[in-house]
């Protein structure tokens, strides 16, 4: 039999099939690579602790034993976390690409200004990674008549690299700042928060990446009842410009079980601000369902052994500027380069690095959790 199909027929064969398997194989190789070199120090550290008990053992041939095994010993614990990493599945959005959202939250104007300097710290960081980024919605104080545009309302950075997901959900939460303001005559350090929000980014036809009919199935996290979006389109908001106030351009869309309401009006076309606005409010549905099974998972875990997890409305980060101080209040990590993170340098990875770690130890205890509870 021909399991090839000819050039003729190939573009009916169901690449997604291949694509999905080869996503799959993979994952498995990662983990037979780690249970191998995990085996392989294990081993080594075994025979090299022989050695040292073995009374025949000449000392010229223990001293060295003493010290492969020192090494052996910090391979075998490297080899024993990537096996564990390897063991926990893969997040189902970590391969997509993402959007980024920024709001202010309380604070005021100064929270609005901080969500201005988060959104160039995630450029800065984008450029240095090679990633590419595209601010695909962006409100400021100005579009809104409430004052500069340096204080931003709102904004949806587009980050267009597969994996871009897994690589960046680490920052959802909420970001606490500590500074004085520009404004402030007195002296003194105001409090502000901002929200940062971390979307998979669909496919515009969801068949690429998440299957025929991912978009067209009831049953699929990716899948919205049109009957449920209401559509109202408007003239769009702005100090001036030859589309602005003079169009209907403006989109906004509303999902009306959830009250999800998106708005776009950067295009000046009204089919593209509607075809922004679908995949923004595509990605926010279909988070939201996520995340409500995992809260709803979560809870259980704590009824069941007290295995809990950290929402996206808990402060996640603070950032103090008479400090140069940065903490994650999820793996514990301080900084004291507060402007080489601000500017997304070194320092930031080095935070999303130990928030990484953090997730897969919970991931890890998630699942532990929940074959204990199967178990019972």
């Amino acid at each position: 039999m021909d399991y090839f199909p000819s050039s003729k027929h190939r573009h009916f064969f169901p690449t997604i099939y291949f694509s999905k398997t080869a996503r799959k194989v993979g994952e498995l190789s990662n983990v037979v690579t780690a249970l191998k070199q995990w085996e392989f120090a294990s081993k080594s550290s075994t025979e090299l602790l022989q050695l040292l008990q073995d009374p025949s053992t000449d000392a010229e041939l223990r001293s060295l034993a003493a010290e492969e095994l020192e090494s052996t010993s910090n391979g075998l614990i490297s080899s024993a976390n990537a096996l564990k990493t390897s063991l926990i599945p893969v997040h189902p959005f970590a391969n997509f690409s993402c959007l980024l959202e920024i709001r202010p939250g309380a604070g005021g104007s100064e929270a609005a200004l901080f969500a201005g300097d988060l959104l160039r710290m995630y450029q800065a960081f984008c450029k240095r990674h090679n990633l590419r980024s595209t601010i695909l919605k962006l409100e400021d104080a100005k579009t809104t008549g409430t004052g500069s545009d340096n204080e931003i309302q709102e904004v949806v950075l587009e980050i267009e690299r597969e994996g871009a997901y897994g690589l960046l959900r680490c920052e959802a939460g909420v970001h606490r700042v500590q500074r004085v303001p520009t404004t402030e005559t007195k002296g003194r350090t105001h409090t502000s928060a901002v929200s940062v929000l971390i979307l998979p980014n669909f496919p515009s036809d969801g068949k690429e990446e998440l299957g025929q009919d991912s978009f067209n199935d009831p049953g699929s996290d990716y899948y919205i009842e049109p009957k449920d979006v209401r559509t109202d389109v408007m003239r769009a908001r702005g100090a001036g410009g030859q589309h602005v106030n003079t169009t209907d351009s403006a989109v906004r869309l509303t999902h009306l079980p959830t009250n999800t309401v998106v708005a776009m009006q950067d295009s000046r076309s009204q089919p593209k601000n509607r075809e922004k606005a679908w995949r923004l409010l595509r990605a926010k549905i279909a988070q939201a369902r996520r995340e409500a099974r995992e809260e709803e998972k979560a809870r259980m875990r704590v009824n069941v052994v007290g295995v809990g997890k950290m929402g996206r409305g808990d402060k996640i980060r603070t950032y103090n500027w008479s400090q140069q101080r940065v903490t994650d209040h999820r793996s514990g990590i301080t900084l004291h380069h507060l402007d080489d993170i601000i500017q997304g340098g070194d320092s930031l990875d080095k935070v999303m690095d130990s928030v990484r770690i953090w997730l897969s130890d919970r991931d890890l205890e998630s699942l532990i959790a929940d074959e204990d509870a199967a178990v019972t």
